[in-house]
C-alpha cells in the first residue's frame, strides 16, 4: 500500500436515478448508484486523505445541477476536497458567464473538464474557439482536465502551447492502445506534451484501455515507465477513475497495481505522487 494517505484525483460519484447519464444505458456494471457509501466500501483498507470529484458526463442540461449537488456534498463530507466540473469551453469567451456561475457555487470548484474523447474531429482541442474558451479559465483560477484518446494528442499539444497561463491535467495518460501493446506514436507525442511545463499527468484509467479480463501488470509497465520518465516525479498524480475502473479491476487492486508501478520513485517522489502534487495542482485546502 502507498506510503502516505492518498489523494485520489479522479473519482466519479453518481446516481442515475437522479441525473440523466445516457452513456450508462445498457451497462450492467456501471448503471447503478455509486456514491459515498459505495466508495467507502470499495476503498476499504486504503487510507484516503481526500478525493477530487471529476464530472460524469451528465446530459448538458444537468451540468450546473451536478456541480451544485457535489458542492453540497463537499460541505458535509470533508474528504471531498475538490471538484472538476463540466464546462462548455467550445463557446470561447462567451463561456465566461458559465465559469462565473461555477465559481459562485463554492470553494471546492477547482477546475473544469470538457470531454474531447468523443469528438470525431481529432483537431477539436486546437480549434480557435476552444483555445479561447480554455484561455478564459485563467481569469477564474480554474485548471483544465484533458480527457482524450491518444490520436488527439497533437491537437492537445497545440492547445497547451497556446495557453501557458492555465494549469492542465492530462487524464488517463491520454488513453494509449494498451490492449494491443502499441506505444507509438503515443510515446513520442507524450514526450512532446511533457516538455510544456503547465501540464501534469494522472496515472489513471490504464486497465480500462487494456484487455478488461486478461490484462497483466506487465502490460502496463512500458506506459507507466514512460509517463514517469517524461513528466518526472513532481508532475504525476494518482487517479482511481472509480467506478469506471470497475469494468476492469477493483479499487484496491488498482491502488496496489499503481503502488508497484511507482515503486521506483524515491520516498519523496512517492509522497509527491500520492499526495503533494495533487494538493498543489488542485489547490486543495485553499
Amino acid at each position: 500500500m502507498p506510503i502516505v494517505p492518498i489523494v485520489d484525483t479522479h473519482v466519479h460519484l453518481w446516481d442515475p436515478n437522479e441525473l440523466r447519464m445516457s452513456w450508462l444505458d445498457g451497462n450492467s456494471v456501471l448503471n447503478k448508484r455509486y456514491m459515498v457509501n459505495e466508495l467507502s466500501a470499495h476503498a476499504s483498507g486504503v487510507a484516503l486523505d481526500s478525493i477530487v470529484y471529476v464530472e460524469v458526463a451528465v446530459e448538458p442540461q444537468y451540468a450546473i445541477i451536478e456541480a451544485q449537488r457535489i458542492q453540497r456534498l463537499a460541505t458535509s463530507w470533508p474528504t471531498l476536497a475538490g471538484i472538476v466540473a463540466a464546462a462548455p469551453v467550445e463557446f470561447g469567451d462567451v463561456a465566461r458567464a458559465y465559469y462565473q456561475s461555477l465559481v459562485d457555487i463554492g470553494p471546492q470548484i477547482k477546475g473544469v473538464r470538457r470531454l474531447f474523447q468523443g469528438e470525431s474531429d481529432v483537431n477539436f482541442a486546437s480549434r480557435p474557439e476552444v483555445v479561447a474558451g480554455v484561455r478564459a479559465l485563467a481569469a477564474y483560477g480554474l485548471s483544465f482536465d484533458i480527457c482524450i484518446f491518444h490520436p488527439q494528442l497533437p491537437a492537445v499539444i497545440e492547445l497547451v502551447r497556446q495557453v501557458p497561463e492555465v494549469q492542465f491535467v492530462l487524464d488517463h495518460v491520454a488513453k494509449p492502445d494498451i490492449k494491443s501493446g502499441s506505444l507509438e506514436p503515443w510515446r513520442t507525442h507524450l514526450r512532446e506534451l511533457a516538455h510544456l511545463p503547465n501540464v501534469v499527468c494522472k496515472i489513471s484509467g490504464m486497465t480500462t484501455e487494456a484487455d478488461h479480463r486478461a490484462w497483466r501488470h506487465a502490460d502496463l509497465v512500458p506506459y507507466a515507465d514512460h509517463v514517469i520518465d517524461v513528466f518526472g516525479d513532481e508532475r504525476i498524480m494518482f487517479g482511481g477513475d472509480w467506478p469506471v475502473s470497475l469494468m476492469s479491476t477493483t479499487y484496491v487492486a488498482w491502488v496496489e497495481t499503481v503502488d508497484s508501478l511507482v515503486s521506483q520513485l524515491s520516498h519523496a517522489g512517492q509522497t509527491c505522487f500520492w499526495r503533494d502534487t495533487a494538493k498543489r495542482v488542485y489547490r486543495l485546502g485553499s
